[in-house]
């Protein structure tokens, strides 16, 4: 068995005194495992750094077999990650996320996804946006979008406000005001303007990330990390606290 594709490093592991078992998200198969020969030596240590992305070859006798990697840097961000908060805790987040995928099940999209977030990982503002967005598509990859189309009791599709914390079904902000204590903010941007728009900023545009944030948290947590016995990954805490420093000082 052998095939080559494009692959975002996901994280790695010792294995025996010089191999390391290298985790990879591959455009088109998926989350992988497989052993990189020498992978514990220096050579091997600034290219298998998560979020750089390489070449690689996956090589086994039997295709349920682990296999073998034989990879080749395409570029490296160890030491831009690792300077910014942001970038560190971020491509961690990613990581985490796709970790939740069922391993050798194709997403295309979400390797593009990661592959773009890691571009913009030193604009804090898109690289905020671009991650709800990322979090909407895990959900929406594991069985459990929410629909943000329409008005869940009128049909509208303009002024949008509201999700249910239950259905994940989006409500204008009329009807869902007199339920407004029980229903989660559905930030602008993700129903407005493009995200990296130009649009209004400033303390309310801060406000409105971060209610980003707590929209795939809650249904991360009630579909996925609760139902499952997992905390949420440590780094998404350490990210949103890292974005609100970073764009509170930017805002002034």
């Amino acid at each position: 068995m052998e095939w080559i594709d494009t692959a975002l490093v996901l994280g790695s592991r010792r294995l025996g005194e010089a191999d390391a078992l290298v985790e990879l998200m591959t455009r088109d198969h998926g989350r992988h495992l497989g052993v990189v020969k020498g992978g514990r030596s220096k050579r091997w240590a600034a290219a298998l750094q998560i979020g750089n992305r390489v070449r690689a070859v996956w090589r086994a006798r039997l295709d349920e077999h682990v296999g073998t990697w034989t990879v080749e840097p395409l570029d490296g961000r160890a030491a831009e990650l690792m300077a910014s908060a942001v970038a560190l805790n971020g491509v961690q987040t990613l990581a985490a996320h796709l970790r939740l995928l069922p391993e050798r099940d194709p997403h295309p999209e979400l390797f593009e996804a990661m592959a773009a977030i890691v571009d913009h990982l030193g604009e804090p503002r898109l690289a905020g946006e671009l991650i709800v967005r990322f979090e909407l598509a895990v959900i929406e990859a594991l069985g459990f979008g929410l629909d943000l189309s329409a008005c869940a009791l009128t049909g509208a599709t303009e002024d949008l406000a509201w999700v249910s914390p239950k259905s994940g079904r989006a409500a204008t902000r009329a009807a869902g005001a007199p339920h407004a204590a029980r229903l989660l903010a559905l930030p602008a941007f993700l129903v407005g303007a493009a995200s990296g728009e130009p649009a209004n900023w400033g303390r309310a545009g801060i406000d409105d990330l971060l209610a980003g944030f707590r929209l795939t948290g809650h249904f991360l947590a009630r579909h996925v990390w609760e139902p499952r016995g997992l905390n949420p990954p440590t780094t998404r805490e350490g990210l949103v606290s890292a974005l609100t420093r970073g764009l509170v000082n930017d805002a002034g």
